[in-house]
């Protein structure tokens, strides 16, 4: 299971400068848990920080002047922190697998002579194999488009290789788009299989944007393997999971049905102009309900729970206020759901959520849980629940997490 260790933003609206988790170089710092929670108040930069993690997937998927660009964030002057002449910057810290090597992956994007955004730099780096400590050599290394690249799985910058082996090892590259990712173009070559591991890995976050008003589409049948960021295309991923695992599926729909009151089974029927409808049995009646009838709440968590059932789930899900309609009792169990999932040993995801719902917060421990709260400046700053000592006491007394946050214990301020 690759694992984001540790999470930096920088220049990035009202994050002027945090970091979630631990970042190269900081070994005495905790590591980011497989299931993590960020609360706040209003306007602290909880839904800054979700876009963040979009932000750079949208970097590798389109370009960076496409990303700056879309709807939701109006251009790169409206994404750089007011008063910032400095560059956008994210560093990711993450390990592909609890045995290897973690890699540190920096991103820098700012304006060029034209005003446009470019990368401006771009930097991959690792520990050589064997090494436990010491600094990482970048195997990626581009300012301006232009740089070194090194290929293969071993190869690294280093003062000690000697001159015939670093010659073999390196490659100079100069990309021709500079609005465009390095690791989008170098990580389709089969002889950089380490930068393709992290572009996979990028490509393949999962970000919710979630709507029931989508699942209540009516989509032309057709089995598909993934639910989709809007969830849109529902019941036909449940055409594919009772294709493909009959078996299966019909035991984790009843494990669903299970956690959603009032309703006993859930299934597809294709109409005659072939469009597929999703379909929701209630014990109470004889015929069923169909999505378009069904509340909110309930095609909310079935789409989560769905998510999570995926055969070949993303290596990162994130998760923007899970809780907006679901009955608050409900809320301890989906958080149990997703901690389950992310620390499970087959086919787990990393998942991060923000929320501002206590009641979710109750499931959680301190060390899942940070704060992000709004200084005096403008900007945001965050620290984590397990870092307040009187935090880690009263809930090792038995009070709820959610509680203590209701009551002000997690503010620093």
């Amino acid at each position: 299971m690759a694992l984001i260790e540790g999470f930096r933003v920088q220049n990035y609206r009202a994050l002027r400068d945090i970091t979630l988790g631990k970042l190269s170089g900081q070994p005495k710092i905790d590591s980011l848990t497989p299931f993590t929670v960020v609360i706040g108040k209003n306007g602290t930069g909880k839904s800054t920080l979700f876009d963040a993690f979009g932000f750079v997937a949208d970097c590798l998927t389109l370009d960076v002047e496409t990303a700056c660009d879309q709807k939701q964030r109006g251009g790169f002057e409206r994404l750089r922190s007011m008063g910032s002449k400095e560059a956008i910057r994210f560093e990711i810290h993450y390990r592909e697998a609890t045995n290897e090597r973690p890699i540190t992956y920096e991103l820098a994007i700012a304006l060029d002579d034209f005003g446009r955004p470019f990368v401006e730099s771009e930097v991959l780096k690792q520990r050589r194999k064997g090494q436990k400590y010491g600094r990482p050599y970048p195997f990626l290394r581009l300012y301006h488009g232009k740089g070194m690249v090194w290929a293969g799985e071993d190869a690294v910058e280093d003062d000690e290789r000697t001159e015939n082996e670093e010659d073999r090892a390196q490659e100079t590259v100069e990309l021709t788009d500079p609005r465009q990712l390095g690791i989008a173009t170098l990580g389709t070559l089969r002889e950089h299989p380490r930068i393709k591991r992290f572009r996979d890995f990028l490509k393949g976050w999962y970000l919710s944007y979630f709507h029931p008003d989508a699942a209540r589409s009516l989509p032309s049948a057709g089995p598909q393997k993934h639910l989709n960021v809007h969830g849109d295309n529902i019941g036909n991923v449940v055409q594919f999971m009772e294709r493909e695992h009959k078996a299966r599926f019909k035991t984790i729909l009843e494990r669903i049905a299970a956690k959603i009151p009032g309703v006993t089974s859930i299934d597809t029927h294709v109409t005659e102009d072939k469009r597929v409808l999703l379909r929701f049995n209630d014990g109470a009646f004889k015929d069923p309900f169909f999505a378009q009838q069904m509340s909110d709440g309930t095609l909310k968590i079935f789409a989560y729970l769905l998510l999570l059932e995926d055969p070949d789930p993303p290596p990162f899900i994130c998760i923007e206020e899970p809780e907006n309609g679901l009955y608050h009792k409900l809320l301890e169990t989906l958080a149990e759901e997703f901690r389950s999932h992310a620390t499970g040993k087959k086919n787990a995801s990393q998942i991060f959520v923000t929320t501002h719902q206590p009641y979710f917060v109750d499931a959680l421990t301190p060390k899942e849980v940070w704060t992000l709260e709004k200084e005096k400046d403008g900007y945001s700053t965050v620290h984590r629940a397990s870092d307040l000592e009187i935090v880690k006491n009263l809930v090792a007394e038995g009070l709820p997490l959610g509680g203590l946050w209701y009551s002000d214990y997690l503010d620093v301020r």
